[in-house]
């Protein structure tokens, strides 16, 4: 059975749906949505790879303390993510939601699609600004950049086209491509899936660098929060770390794998 059936395909192949808000934060006045402290509040689950990115950028850039964020409950049920207390998440402190959705249908009130993390919430306006979590990075790294307490850029115009590339490529064999394996209801996309996430890259900068460490760009974390981390996680000692570049003196190692739900489910990995 598909787990979404909205995004199947005929043909058995999972067809992920676009990110459906995409508005942009602005430092230049050309959007309604300007870079200011305490304006924003970043929505996210521990669970989820997508989500992990903006977490991750948040930190690097130290954007902590400008922008607030909310960890949903990793349980879902039918009714999608919730925001309840718990250890490593929490009730919604900004509008005392009960479930994600009503911020979905808050800035769109027929929206009918999947409802997903991350979210970049707009107090003022009480609206969503984005879903999608490329964009959100994007506005962590440069747009919010006044607000920042470090001045990496983890997106220089000079190595875009290369970061643009490597992005590409992770994405269509990794990032969506367990999901394209894992989400097929028939066997042939299921193999093409899993064909094309076994291929080897030949480009300069293959997906396992990313998987190391973060070079200059935003788009390193791509591939280690991914649900291949399940297997990484098998053969690795310990969680992997992000390791700062040479010309990027970032105070500390920043670990990329979050604990595991419970020990259940760490011991159900190490069975596997």
């Amino acid at each position: 059975m598909a787990q979404f059936p909205a995004e199947q395909s005929k043909s058995g192949a999972f067809k992920r749906q676009e990110d459906a808000f995409r508005d942009w934060v602005r430092r230049d006045g050309s959007s309604a949505y300007g870079p200011e402290r305490d304006r924003y509040h970043l929505y996210v689950s521990l669970a989820c790879p997508w989500a992990h990115r903006t977490i991750i950028l948040r930190k690097l850039k130290g954007l902590e303390e400008a922008i607030g964020m909310t960890v949903v409950d990793p349980v879902r049920d039918e009714r999608g993510w919730a925001f309840r207390d718990g250890p490593g998440h929490s009730a919604d402190p900004v509008n005392s939601f009960e479930f994600l959705s009503e911020a979905y249908h808050a800035t769109d009130p027929g929206y009918r699609g999947r409802v997903t993390v991350p979210v970049l919430w707009n107090k003022e306006t009480k609206r969503i600004v984005s879903n999608s979590d490329d964009d959100i990075m994007r506005m962590f790294n440069r747009e919010f950049g006044d607000l920042a307490t470090t001045e990496h850029d983890f997106y220089p115009a000079d190595l875009s086209n290369e970061i643009d590339a490597l992005n590409k490529l992770i994405y269509e064999r990794v990032n969506n491509g367990v999901y394209l394996a894992g989400f097929a209801t028939r066997q042939k996309p299921h193999e093409t899936a899993v064909q094309n996430f076994s291929k080897r890259s030949t480009t300069r900068s293959a997906p396992v660098e990313a998987a190391l460490f973060v070079r200059h760009d935003s788009d390193g974390v791509r591939l280690a929060p991914f649900p291949d981390a399940h297997s990484l996680r098998r053969r690795l000692p310990r969680p992997l770390q992000v390791q700062s570049p040479p010309h990027c003196r970032l105070p500390e190692p920043l670990a990329v794998f979050a604990r595991p739900l419970s020990a259940r489910r760490n011991r159900r990995d190490r069975e596997l």
